[in-house]
């Protein structure tokens, strides 16, 4: 008939048409192939386990953290130096969710300073130092060496031609799902004074 009826647990039931399969919230494509669901986790473990020694031997040799070198990084790329908050929100790879209390820590260890936008009284900037930048080109080699020791020299130069060109697509293809960044200034203090100034 076409049907085939999957128990994948006491909760819930699965039944397959096509290449299509129905849940408790709706159809959704059959379930990936044990190869792929592979890829996925090896994916998840391999960003897991590679950071996690990035930010161990950042932090052992220059008291860096990983979330403060990105900040510090994306704000070392950027124009004079200076994001809105939003952008930053937008660049960072680590630490989204709580990158307000991040800068305020970094404010107060003299790496960053808030900049009040002068043609939004709400925006703020945030601003690498001298000292900021000082401390990114410090760790620099740790970071870079971290990511020779610990990823790329596992590849062959084809094997990272072929990841970049699969993780682009991916990365693409879920920036469009996403849709536009809504247009509010990310974890940003109200219009006062910001704690540790």
């Amino acid at each position: 008939m076409g049907f085939a009826s999957h128990d994948v647990g006491p909760i819930v039931s699965l039944l397959t048409v096509g290449s299509w399969t129905t849940t408790y919230n709706g159809w959704m494509p059959a379930r990936p192939d044990p190869a792929s669901l592979s890829a996925w986790r090896l994916l998840l473990e391999a960003h897991a386990t590679v950071t996690e020694l990035l930010e161990r031997e950042l932090v052992a040799e220059r008291g860096l953290p990983l979330s403060r070198y990105d900040v510090l990084l994306n704000l070392a790329e950027a124009p004079e130096g200076r994001l809105r908050m939003q952008e930053l929100s937008a660049s960072v790879l680590l630490s989204k969710s709580g990158l307000s209390r991040l800068v305020d820590r970094m404010v107060e260890a003299g790496l960053v300073r808030r900049e009040r936008c002068l043609d939004d009284r709400r925006g703020w900037f945030a601003v690498l130092t001298d000292q900021g930048r000082s401390a990114l080109r410090r760790a620099a080699p740790i970071h870079l060496r971290g990511i020779h020791e610990h990823f790329t020299r596992h590849l062959e130069p084809e094997e990272v031609k072929a990841l970049t060109t699969a993780l682009s697509r991916v990365v693409a293809a879920a920036r469009a799902s996403a849709g536009p960044v809504p247009a509010v200034e990310a974890d940003e203090p109200e219009d006062q004074e910001a704690p540790g100034w």
